[in-house]
């Protein structure tokens, strides 16, 4: 990473920390103060035949395209992806439809 590009990160890293971690289409970069590790997260939508596999190769191709243009250097991506259709949602307090 250049001298430059490590001096804007540092610049903005309050604005990078964890509490703005949030998945978003246009990409979300969070990382902290040492700038050795950093995540970035995207909401990918896609075809559900297509897999969590399509999903996480979409967003690494997104976020390495996005990381190559604001001159960031980087080593191999990893991602994770999940399918939010097939999540189970457990909404504490509430009854279920006609529970007594």
């Amino acid at each position: 990473m250049t001298d430059v590009a490590r001096e804007r990160l540092l610049a903005e890293v309050e604005e990078h920390g964890l509490a703005a971690m949030a998945f978003s289409e246009e990409g979300s970069l969070t990382y902290d103060r040492v700038l050795k590790h950093f995540s970035f997260r995207y909401v990918v939508v896609s075809d559900a035949e297509d897999g969590v596999e399509m999903a996480s190769a979409i967003a690494e191709d997104r976020a390495e395209t996005e990381l190559r243009e604001r001159g960031y250097g980087h080593g191999g991506l990893r991602s994770t992806a999940t399918d939010m259709d097939t999540m189970k949602i457990n909404y504490k307090g509430r009854r279920a439809p006609g529970a007594a």
